[in-house]
């Protein structure tokens, strides 16, 4: 709570032992209440952090900034204008056989991309919204790949596990 909801977080790095800790760790579930002002709070700063013109990402997830909570803004590539939007206890129920190369960079990971060539095409997500609802999606395309990165950050994965796969680190 500390900081108002216009002041970004410290995005923690994969460069710093105790953050390393944190962004391995696997988040928990959040409740989604629409007054719970706390949260709100949060997901404003969490929303500040992403679009920080420092940071200048295309999705983040709540452990980057330290909280091991099930919280992520994504960009939607695949909606008009390319709004962020904020997802709770984001899961991938399937993936598609159908992989695509993609390059990859992370706020914990500066100065670096990659491609990866393991991601889905496409997934059927299941999350909350904020306003208590809950929804299931089909993406597609790059805004997957957002999807897919940013849900690994949940489950304390980070890119470069997926290069590791495949013999590219």
């Amino acid at each position: 709570m500390e900081g108002d909801a216009d002041t970004p977080m410290r995005v923690f790095l994969i460069t710093s032992r105790t953050d390393s800790l944190l962004l391995r760790s696997k988040s928990k579930p959040v409740k989604a209440d629409p007054d719970d002002v706390v949260l709100q709070h949060f997901v404003k700063r969490l929303y500040r952090t992403v679009t920080d013109s420092a940071s200048m990402g295309v999705g983040i997830a709540a452990p980057q900034v330290g909280l091991l909570r099930q919280i992520i803004w994504v960009q939607r590539f695949d909606k008009q204008g390319f709004p962020f939007e904020v997802y709770l206890n984001p899961v991938i129920r399937q993936y598609t056989k159908k992989k695509q190369p993609c390059r990859e960079g992370c706020l914990s990971i500066p100065n670096r991309s990659d491609t990866t060539q393991t991601r889905a095409y496409a997934i059927l997500l299941e999350y909350d919204k904020m306003d208590g609802s809950h929804v299931v999606e089909m993406v597609e395309d790059f805004t997957a790949v957002i999807f897919q990165h940013e849900i690994d950050h949940l489950n304390g994965i980070l890119y470069l596990d997926h290069l590791a796969e495949h013999g590219e680190d």
